[in-house]
């Protein structure tokens, strides 16, 4: 039975609430759905940055540093005091435990003294893409929590990423130069999310040519937009360019929220999150038929054998439940 205070203590900025709200809706279940029910009237306040691309462009350390410098900056949302932060890492899942490797928690040492920052890495078990199905979820609960800014990273395995368009507000894609990696990300349609393309280890070979060559894709695209991505440089292990590129999630936030860019994303985020939350329903329930009725039983059955195909047996299924007094 859900903890009739968990959500009070959750608004009031309750780190042991928040934990045990995420761990509730990693596990799922009748308790979670109640929480993010009751949640729901208090979300819409946080500012989420995705950072998604390849592995090895050091995601870690680009969230670490930018975490660092907004607690060092003031003026987020017109307040005098620092930004509070919540960081999602997500995390393979382990082969032997079936949870988070945590390798971004380690990276993230400096934080964790630091009331004002919240890190919490997820596993992506049961995800087919760069992000744990829970993410969504998370994210709403540390709006509740009252995080200004929240950073969700992925792990960075290719076209799945595009996921991160899903909650982010503003979505930055991290390259490297070598690798050919900037160029796979124009390839998987990275280009058409990124809000931010970060060059990072800048000081390597051939970052400046990778830096012209995103730009010149970008000047392409000759279709009227609300915001121009913007290429920038880091070298994010010693702090270069961190600064600059936090001026730049500042600068979209704003231009989004001017034009109206911002509530249209989220208007459609959240339609997107109704449709998943239809498919997961009725996913669950034809399941649930399946297995209780022996006539969609036997539907199964003969596509199984090969003597009904699929698209017939999906429409008999849906005639069966949706209509069952004319079924045969």
């Amino acid at each position: 039975m859900l903890d009739p205070n968990l959500v009070d203590n959750l608004l009031a900025g309750d780190k042991r609430a928040l934990a045990r709200s995420i761990t509730l809706v990693e596990r799922s279940g009748p308790d979670a759905q109640v929480l993010l029910q009751q949640i729901s009237p208090h979300v819409g306040r946080s500012y989420t940055v995705g950072i998604t691309g390849p592995p090895g462009a050091g995601k870690s350390t680009l969230v670490d540093r930018i975490a660092s410098d907004l607690r060092n900056r003031s003026g987020w949302n017109g307040s005098s005091e620092a930004p509070k932060v919540g960081i999602l890492a997500a995390d393979p899942t382990s082969p032997f435990t079936g949870g988070a490797i945590l390798a971004d928690r380690v990276r993230m040492q400096r934080h964790y003294k630091d009331p004002g920052v919240y890190i919490r890495s997820m596993a992506t078990r049961g995800s087919q893409g760069g992000l744990p199905r829970c993410t969504r979820d998370a994210v709403k609960l540390l709006d509740v929590y009252g995080t200004d800014v929240t950073i969700v990273e992925t792990v960075g395995v290719g076209q799945a990423e595009l996921d991160i368009m899903g909650l982010a507000d503003t979505v930055i894609v991290a390259v490297v130069p070598e690798g050919g990696d900037a160029m796979q990300a124009m390839k998987a349609g990275l280009m058409e999310i990124a809000d931010l393309f970060v060059v990072n280890k800048a000081d390597r070979p051939g970052a400046d040519a990778v830096v012209r060559d995103i730009s010149a894709v970008i000047s392409w695209d000759t279709r009227p937009r609300d915001w121009i991505p913007r290429v920038l440089s880091t070298k994010a292990v010693e702090g270069v360019g961190i600064a600059e590129l936090v001026d730049a999630i500042a600068e979209h936030k704003d231009a989004s929220e001017q034009s109206g860019l911002l509530a249209r994303r989220r208007s459609e985020r959240r339609k997107r999150e109704l449709f998943e939350a239809i498919r997961n329903d009725v996913d669950r329930e034809a399941q649930h038929l399946i297995s209780s009725d022996p006539t969609l039983s036997n539907l199964v059955q003969q596509v199984e054998s090969g003597a009904l195909d699929p698209h017939t047996a999906a429409r008999s299924f849906l005639q069966a439940i949706l209509h069952p007094t004319n079924s045969p």
